[in-house]
C-alpha cells in the first residue's frame, strides 16, 4: 500500500504551480493586454499558492475522510 510522502506532495506542488502560473500569466496578459502586468500577477500568485497548496496537500493526507477502513487500519499503525 502506498502512501503520499512530503517529497511527493513537494513535487505535486511545484507541478500544479507551474500549470496554474502559466494560466494566470495568459489571463492577466488577455484582460490587461500588457504581458508585464500578467507576469507580475503571475509571480505574485506563484509564491502566495505554492504555499497555500502545499499546507493544504499535507492536511488532506492528515484527513482520514474517505477513506476506507482497512486503509485507516494501516495508516493509524505508522
Amino acid at each position: 500500500m502506498m502512501f503520499a510522502s512530503k517529497k511527493r506532495s513537494l513535487l505535486k506542488t511545484i507541478s500544479w504551480r507551474i500549470v496554474g502560473t502559466l494560466d494566470t500569466m495568459a489571463l492577466g496578459w488577455i484582460i490587461t493586454g500588457s504581458p508585464l502586468v500578467g507576469l507580475k500577477i503571475g509571480g505574485l500568485e506563484l509564491v502566495t499558492k505554492f504555499i497555500l497548496y502545499y499546507f493544504h496537500e499535507r492536511l488532506w493526507v492528515r484527513n482520514k475522510y474517505g477513506i476506507d477502513s482497512k486503509v485507516k487500519k494501516v495508516i493509524d499503525k505508522n
